[in-house]
């Protein structure tokens, strides 16, 4: 029987795996309708915009223990074995964003030192009809044609298998838009590295104010 209580573990598994251009796949209803008002309660009060680490938000309640299953060997495991990758040896790092710039979302393909990438979104409608809708992509320079375009909405779930192929990105947005990333990562010492960066990153953010 599964631990996990706050994601919907059939939703994950039901999530079909495409290959082309490269390996992801796309589910709806992740997360448990019971689970989702506390969800929203508990989503950090980020006031900077970017992406910050687990290790530099106060987390709590029912966003915690979303956290705590996200990063658990159990999801590790069937997210895994989806990709038909190991996945509970590989360090995890995860991050949160409330708020986007219009300067994100710039086409690319994630660094080598990643292995599989989740995305799962909070945000209760979404309006925009292309800003802030991720999108794979067949290469590096056009927002179309696209392959797949994810809506960032509640209990969204999209992850893909890093490659030299595959481009992702989205439309300039500016605005709330909420969003937990999962990144398995190849060993521990790019985990802390890119620990490092990112606060970097938001330590400049806070002097420069962009």
């Amino acid at each position: 029987m599964s631990a996990l209580s706050i994601l919907d573990v059939s939703a994950v598994r039901a999530a079909p795996v495409s290959r082309e251009p490269y390996a992801y796949t796309l589910g709806n209803n992740v997360l448990n309708p019971d689970a989702i008002d506390d969800i929203r309660r508990d989503f950090p009060n980020i006031g900077k915009p970017g992406y910050l680490t687990v290790d530099e938000v106060a987390l709590k309640g029912r966003f915690k223990a979303l956290i705590d299953e996200l990063e658990s060997d159990e999801f590790s495991a069937i997210l895994g074995e989806k990709f038909g990758i190991d996945l509970v040896s590989c360090p995890r790092l995860t991050t949160i964003m409330r708020r986007s710039q219009l300067k994100y979302g710039s086409i690319h393909t994630d660094g080598p030192s990643k292995v599989l990438t989740l995305l799962v979104y909070m945000n209760d409608a979404w309006d925009a009809p292309a800003a802030g809708r991720l999108r794979v992509l067949y290469d590096g320079k056009n927002y179309e044609p696209f392959a797949v375009e994810v809506p960032p909405t509640m209990g969204t779930m999209f992850a893909f298998q890093r490659a030299d192929n595959s481009w992702h990105g989205h439309e300039p947005f500016e605005g709330e838009r909420r969003v937990v990333q999962v990144a398995w990562l190849k060993d521990a010492s790019e985990l802390e590295r890119k620990r490092k960066r990112n606060r970097t990153a938001q330590f400049l953010k806070g002097i420069f104010g962009r």
